[in-house]
């Protein structure tokens, strides 16, 4: 969530700045003006009569000390009135700053001043390129046409309907061996803690994160009892809960920065996406992912930021998939993101790059709805911290990934020299079941 100060005080920046997501923030921000200028007049009408309540306390105790009665009765009735009225209106500034914070939940970050402007993805800029595009010569395969029987979406279909799959045997292993294989680089190699975490998570975290309350239908929700007063939703990232682990706590003097790993499954309605990558493992309601989160204070968030993005590149470097680094533009950003960084791996059967990793600057956004804060040194004042997150990798879209780059002609697939040891094989093949 944006500062409310900082947006009351530079409102015309703000929608100028969120114009660069959309033209028409200008519009949907047009009662913010209002609001402000009624927080501004409030905040300092209630300050003005709590100054003269407690002059009048004090007036009232040396009028005590004094002995003069009438004067006291005299200003103790002006004190009751005083407090009435600052009742009264600390009720309406509570409203408006209520209100006022309803608003901004709904607003998106700013972008970074280093994001380049536009409205889509064709705005978006390439910032690096790795490895060299996989030559064949033979017409590359999808792959849900390779290693025939290894991915059964018939079957899973039958079980959960459309967007979900089963994977058999060899193709089971190499989802599990790449879980494996990142958690390993990440904690032995990039210094990250692992941990695991709840995949079922109450509204707050997700308030925190903020996929609530503008991301309510790609959610899915449970209730255990038709009594319970608060449903669960299952997680749509490992983002969510490993980021609030940390919710209303102060980290220490040096303790920053901090940086985690965890695998969790996801789950997306992918509301609004019907259409799109309809076959195969690329956009399914369930699928597995090893977020990379981690706090830093505010002027190393940027260098944080910076070795996030290298630490889950360095993933598809030592798996040899090809693939660029994007930074998205204005228009492009999640809603929470002040800067991002796209991993677009190189998929032969459709000639185009996909996304395999979003990784992302908050700045302090998720941070103020959470309550994360650190204090820079002993007895001074908590500060926000700054998160950053990415995936460090999606799990399906490396199998994805892995399936097209190393595909052989009939339809077999090599496995990278680093999966080697933990598959017990150099390639997999067809199986029926």
């Amino acid at each position: 969530m944006l500062d409310a100060r900082y947006v009351a005080d530079h409102l015309d920046e703000v929608i100028q700045r969120l114009k660069n997501r959309s033209s028409t923030w200008e519009s949907q921000l047009a009662d913010l003006g209002d609001l402000a200028s009624q927080r501004r007049q409030l905040i300092g009408t209630t300050e003005a009569l709590a100054a003269r309540r407690n002059a009048a306390n004090q007036e009232m105790s040396k009028l005590a000390k004094g002995g003069d009665r009438e004067a006291f009765a005299l200003r103790r009735d002006e004190l009751k009135a005083l407090s009435a009225e600052l009742k009264s209106e600390e009720t309406k500034l509570s409203a408006i700053l209520k209100t006022f914070e309803e608003r901004l939940m709904s607003i998106p970050n700013l972008p970074h001043a280093d994001a380049p402007v536009g409205s889509s993805e064709e705005q978006n800029r390439v910032v690096r390129e790795w490895g060299k595009k996989p030559s064949f010569d033979f017409e590359p395969k999808a792959h849900y046409d390779l290693v025939p029987g290894l991915l059964d979406f018939e079957r899973a279909s039958k079980l959960s309907g459309s967007r979900f799959s089963v994977l058999w045997a060899q193709a089971s292993r190499l989802e599990r061996s790449l879980i494996t294989y990142m958690l390993n680089v990440h904690t032995e190699q990039n210094g990250y803690t692992e941990v695991a975490v709840p995949y079922l998570v109450r509204s707050a975290p997700l308030e925190g994160t903020g996929q609530l309350p503008k991301f309510e239908q790609d959610l899915f929700q449970t209730k255990r009892h038709e009594d319970d007063e608060e449903p669960l939703y299952l997680i749509p990232t490992g983002e969510v809960p490993i980021t609030n682990l940390h919710a209303d706590e102060i980290f220490e003097p040096g303790s920053l920065p901090r940086s985690y790993c965890g695998f969790t499954p996801c789950f997306r309605s992918e509301a609004g996406s019907y259409g799109k990558d309809v076959r195969g493992l690329f956009r399914q309601h369930q699928f597995d992912k090893v977020e990379l989160v981690c706090f830093a204070e505010a002027e190393k968030s940027e260098e944080a930021f910076q070795k996030l993005t290298a630490d889950a590149e360095s993933i598809l470097q030592q798996l040899g998939l090809h693939y660029r680094v994007v930074e998205l533009c204005t228009g492009d950003l999640g809603f929470s993101a002040t800067k991002t960084y796209d991993l677009e791996v190189w998929l032969p059967s459709q000639g185009r790059y996909r996304e395999i990793s979003s990784c992302s600057l908050f700045g302090d956004f998720q941070a103020r709805r959470a309550k994360i804060r650190y204090r820079p040194a002993v007895k001074q004042k908590p500060q926000l911290v700054h998160t950053i997150n990415g995936s460090g990798l999606a799990v399906g879209r490396t199998l994805i990934a892995i399936l097209e780059q190393y595909q052989e002609a009939d339809g077999s697939v090599s496995l990278p020299a680093a999966l080697r040891p933990l598959m017990g094989c150099d390639e997999i093949a067809g199986q029926k079941f």
